[in-house]
């Protein structure tokens, strides 16, 4: 049995990275600094857990927004066909195109599936100090859900001794 791939570790410093968005707009982690920023690793534009996870993510944006933070969708499909899939998902977010060099960036949050040429279904929170606070795998068929992104969220703003 192959060994599960486990996110970086929590207090980990968050690679930086810079990525297409649009076809002439680039979108670094460092843009949002002092911010916590939500990471999430998918394998491909429309297909079904896809679909439906970042259908997930667009409605519980409010949430994320109550705690200033980015939502940053990423696979390693090209930015047209990004374009065309938060287009027509109606997706108010932006979804970063690690095609070229293809996964490099999945690479270095150990979120990429050599054998599928695919970033894996990953999940992390990056503090406002570009820190990684919380990372989760799903498996890739699986649709983690927002509640580990919120509670995660929610342990930045916890005030000891409340």
């Amino acid at each position: 049995m192959k060994n599960q791939k486990q996110p970086l570790d929590a207090g980990t410093l968050a690679p930086d990275f810079n990525l297409k968005d649009t076809p002439d707009q680039h979108v670094s982690l460092s843009d949002f600094q002092g911010r916590p920023v939500i990471l999430v690793f998918y394998p491909a534009d429309f297909s079904p857990v896809c679909g439906d996870e970042m259908a997930l993510f667009n409605e519980v944006l409010p949430e994320f927004q109550k705690y200033n933070a980015q939502l940053l969708g990423i696979s390693v499909d090209n930015v047209w066909c990004h374009l065309a899939f938060a287009k027509e998902r109606r997706l108010r977010f932006p979804l970063l195109a690690d095609f070229h060099p293809k996964g490099q960036v999945s690479q270095l949050y150990n979120a990429y599936r050599e054998e599928d040429g695919e970033a894996e279904r990953a999940l992390y929170v990056i503090d406002e100090n570009g820190t990684i606070a919380w990372g989760y795998f799903s498996p890739i068929g699986v649709n983690p859900g927002a509640d580990g992104v919120l509670e995660a969220l929610e342990n930045l703003y916890k005030v000891p001794n409340k």
